[in-house]
């Protein structure tokens, strides 16, 4: 789910952007965005854009390191997921593991056992990457769009790409959207 919230913070901004005959102000916009965007908060929360940055109260030097901490306020687009939490997205891509599924800005693995409840196949071919269900004939391919379950969550917030979503669509109502209108 996207929301739009506002956020204090802190940024470091180091002594050569001081020197570099710009206002502090000027820089603040640039070093926020480094610093915030594209990352897992405290809270799980991914930052997808921030702006309207603005100083707030007067930054604060630390002896031996010579930067400037600034406490900044700004307005952040967040994207946020639940656990349990049954989300749309799209097969990004079919590997020997499962289906790589786009959920937001963010990449799931709904892992072959968590597609059907039947034995399915892994096809990689150079044409025809699949995951096909052995006796419903129900597959996935990349593009397909697919309702699934949020089941696991490992999140880190140092290095975001190599975050792990888990996804699951093995209860009712989830799956391939066509898999879905043929339940109707």
């Amino acid at each position: 789910m996207y929301s739009l919230v506002t956020r204090d913070d802190t940024i470091r901004i180091p002594a050569e952007y001081i020197r570099a005959g710009r206002k502090l102000e000027d820089h603040i916009d640039e070093l926020a965005y480094d610093a915030f965007e594209g990352r897992f908060d405290e809270n799980e929360d991914y930052t997808l854009l921030t702006f309207d940055h603005e100083a707030v109260d007067r930054g604060r030097i630390i002896h031996g390191d010579g930067a400037i901490y600034q406490n900044v306020r700004f307005k952040a687009l967040i994207f946020t997921m639940e656990n349990n939490e049954v989300v749309d997205g799209a097969v990004s891509e079919i590997s020997e593991y499962g289906a790589f599924v786009r959920i937001g800005p963010i990449e799931a693995l709904l892992h072959k056992s968590q597609i059907l409840e039947e034995p399915v196949q892994v096809s990689l071919g150079i044409q025809n990457k699949r995951i096909e269900g052995s006796k419903s004939g129900k597959y996935l391919e990349e593009g397909t769009p697919v309702r699934s379950r949020i089941v696991s969550k490992s999140i880190n917030q140092n290095d975001p790409r190599s975050s792990k979503i888990g996804l699951n669509c093995k209860m009712d109502g989830l799956g391939a959207f066509d898999w879905l209108e043929e339940a109707d």
